[in-house]
């Protein structure tokens, strides 16, 4: 059997290693830090998280928590890593992101079959390989991977929100609450209609930061700026990431507009600005956002930053299992293959992974159907589309439930889904056997 290497220690990097491992494959995993990074990495740690801390909706209602709960079917390393490392975020799984990056570093490195290889690589390797080198993979590779016969690029802008020292708010203006009292996993910052106006005028005429080719129609609608929003319009902000539907304390009027911050490490010293990704420059993020209640004298341990994301024009050149299909044995995984979001990237890597290792072993592939959240992203990838755009893990892109003699349509919008999300849980139970079928660690 062919050692595999895997270029890019991120998510889905790591995940592809694991599952290849888990399956008794030795991987040699590639990863250019800390020799060199890219523009938006800082540690040196593996799976490391740049934008938010967040892995979003953990229910069986929300299509990205059916994609998690059947990664755990396949024992992910990603999810437990980000299970051990939880902190409180409502409904939502949000972990301490260096802590995840810890575990994550410290079980590739700790595993037999994985050597870890530090070092940039600027060629295509040989098959069997997978590429999971990212959105900003180096410009070496990029250009390599870009004079493949048959393959276009494209890309667009992602953006982080700031983050913030929890001992420089003013906890006296804020209040701990989850939306609808759910829990009190956030804190929120309440703003009157004028505290929201003279703040939505500062936005708007706030300086950005210079980012090379920056277009405002390609940037990634699930990371828009806060400001490009406030520039759509006025009350765009207060039906976004503002809005305080949910949020109002018993007794009080309720607020006009709400900030919410989450807890952003296990230690509870580290808040992030949710929803309020950003390109406004440094001097201008403290003067604007230090406008919001409790946040006069904030300190900023992290800025918001917006960077350009490349990705392939997949259709046509990957098949839904990530891999090339005019040179088999060669995968792609994560967001440079047209996914959107961590846990997406992740499972994009599981899936690679799972084929590449039962290619290898002489097992016959394993199906993931279009009724699955694994296998409707795979799909989504390779289906010819003309407005190919990132996307991320939703039940519009899974089969709908199949109309039977007899059955209505169920009209409840979450028990629909939630039977979505039990007919593809019951095909993996059904296959659990084939799951763990090669299974050495």
């Amino acid at each position: 059997m062919n050692k595999v290497q895997v270029i890019g220690a991120g998510l889905a990097g790591c995940e592809a290693a694991w599952q290849l491992a888990r399956r008794g494959v030795s991987v040699t995993l590639r990863e250019m830090k800390p020799q060199s990074f890219s523009p938006a990495h800082h540690s040196g740690n593996f799976a490391e998280l740049v934008c938010s801390n967040s892995f979003r909706g953990d229910r069986l209602s929300n299509a990205v928590g059916l994609l998690k709960e059947e990664m755990r079917r396949f024992h992910s390393l990603i999810l437990s890593a980000a299970e051990a490392h939880r902190v409180p975020a409502g409904g939502a799984l949000a972990v301490d992101r260096e802590g995840f990056s810890q575990e994550v570093t410290r079980r590739i490195q700790e595993h037999p079959l994985i050597e870890v290889v530090h070092g940039e690589v600027a060629d295509i390797p040989e098959s069997p390989v997978i590429i999971a080198t990212g959105p900003l993979t180096s410009d070496a590779l990029a250009q390599r991977i870009a004079e493949i016969p048959g393959l276009s690029t494209l890309n667009f802008y992602d953006a982080a929100a700031p983050v913030v020292t929890k001992e420089s708010l003013d906890l006296s203006r804020v209040y701990r609450m989850s939306r609808y009292g759910k829990g009190d996993d956030y804190l929120n910052c309440p703003l009157t209609e004028e505290e929201y106006d003279a703040f939505v005028d500062a936005l708007v005429n706030a300086e950005t930061a210079e980012v090379h080719g920056f277009e405002e129609k390609r940037v990634f609608e699930g990371c828009m700026p806060i400001e490009s929003m406030a520039k759509r319009g006025r009350m765009v902000p207060a039906f976004g990431p503002m809005k305080p539907v949910g949020l109002r304390r018993e007794g009080e009027k309720p607020p006009f507009a709400v900030v919410q911050l989450r807890q952003d490490d296990a230690a509870d010293t580290l808040y992030n600005l949710v929803g309020f990704q950003t390109r406004l420059r440094f001097p201008e993020q403290r003067r604007v956002f230090g406008m919001i209640p409790g946040l006069e004298h904030a300190e900023f341990a992290r800025y918001g930053v917006m960077h350009r994301n490349t990705f392939l024009n997949s259709p046509g050149f990957l098949n839904d299992r990530f891999e090339m299909i005019s040179r088999p044995g060669t995968y792609f995984a994560g967001q440079m293959t047209g996914v959107e979001g961590y846990v997406e990237s992740a499972a994009s890597g599981l899936v690679a992974g799972v084929s590449l290792a039962r290619d290898l072993l002489g097992i016959s592939r394993m199906d993931f159907p279009g009724w699955t959240a694994l296998g409707a992203m795979g799909r989504y990838v390779a289906t010819p589309n003309s407005r190919f755009q990132p996307m991320n893990c939703t039940f519009g892109i899974l089969d709908a439930l199949p109309a039977e003699q007899g059955r209505k349509r169920i009209r409840n919008k979450m028990e629909r889904y939630e039977a979505i999300s039990a007919r593809a849980l019951n095909y993996w139970a059904e296959h659990a056997d084939q799951i763990e079928e090669g299974i050495k660690a």
